[in-house]
């Protein structure tokens, strides 16, 4: 008995570190949204090494292409290819731009979005449906549920806990243009019960005014199981966490440049992020070591507008 449980333990243990083994061979690679043409509201998604080398336009089309998501190999994107303007569908692609899909007829607010049941299931915000409302689609991006808030505005919807609660950025009324917006984060069970508020702005604190994110998008660390957000408090955007039940939240960096969007690798190492001047007149992609806090710049000044990095896996060659 004893023979077989060690026997039994050994494999358990190889399969284990075959499985660790295969996960740390995907490399990984970063796309991010660029404004190539002001004057006709061109922005295009580009993708790049990790060094920042080997920059390259991956939609290259003359519309509106932007992406809030990634899951492993595949590159989630909005566009208004083949539509009104500004009028937003869904695609999938990948790293290299490849094999282009439109995922749904459905058309979606312009919101950040994510996916549970290894990437089974993806949450997104649609538009012209009340404020407040979440739309579950399958990989066939059939809507296979609906998630109601209770809030005049809601957008930004991130699974936490294995997909059982939904973080997101709400508001008390219905747009940052009508007084008593209050932005801020919630957390509701994935049937849209037990809604609880997680941020809480600094009532003296009144930088980010009207339009300034007082709460900006969610994203969850893979491993330490906090939330990190933008948010413009003393002057200057910066980034910040809170815990999934909201008795902590703390300023989560130190860099001198404003902070926006962002987002973790899936090892939790590397935190990717959006640097921009006071002016906002120049924005950069930084790629920040966890640990060790240091932080490379990977773009240039050939466009001014370089913003939301997430990380993806590289095709294998």
């Amino acid at each position: 008995m004893t023979k077989g449980v060690t026997i039994l333990g050994l494999l358990v243990l190889l399969l284990s570190c075959n499985t660790k083994e295969n996960v740390s061979e995907h490399e990984l690679g970063l796309v991010y949204n660029v404004l190539r043409d002001v004057d006709i509201d061109n922005y295009e998604v580009f993708s790049m090494n990790l060094d920042g080398t080997n920059k390259k336009n991956i939609t290259d089309l003359y519309n509106v292409e932007w992406t809030y998501y990634s899951y492993q190999d595949t590159l989630y994107f909005i566009s208004d290819r083949g539509a009104c303007k500004r009028c937003y569908f869904l695609y999938k692609s990948n790293f290299k731009g490849e094999n282009v899909q439109k995922v749904s007829n459905l058309e979606l607010a312009d919101s950040w979005m994510s996916t549970r049941k290894d990437g089974s299931e993806l949450i997104v915000k649609p538009k012209l449906i009340t404020e407040s409302t979440f739309y579950i689609l399958n990989r066939n991006g059939d809507i296979v549920n609906r998630l109601e808030i209770g809030l005049p505005f809601a957008a930004d919807p991130l699974f936490v806990n294995d997909g059982k609660q939904v973080v997101f950025r709400g508001g008390k009324t219905s747009g940052k243009n009508i007084d008593g917006f209050d932005e801020e984060l919630y957390i509701t069970d994935e049937n849209g019960q037990n809604r609880k508020q997680l941020t809480h702005y600094p009532e003296k604190d009144t930088t980010a005014g009207r339009f300034g994110y007082r709460a900006g998008a969610p994203k969850l660390h893979p491993t330490e199981n906090f939330v990190s957000y933008q948010s413009k408090q003393n002057g200057k955007y910066s980034l910040y966490a809170v815990s999934l039940d909201g008795s902590k939240t703390w300023k989560l960096t130190e860099n001198t440049q404003n902070e926006g969007w962002h987002d973790w690798s899936p090892d939790g190492k590397w935190l990717a992020i959006e640097l921009f001047d006071d002016e906002q007149s120049q924005f950069h992609i930084g790629l920040m070591n966890w640990e060790t806090k240091e932080m490379e710049i990977l773009t240039d000044d050939t466009f001014q507008y370089q913003q939301a990095p997430n990380f993806i896996w590289k095709p294998r060659d």
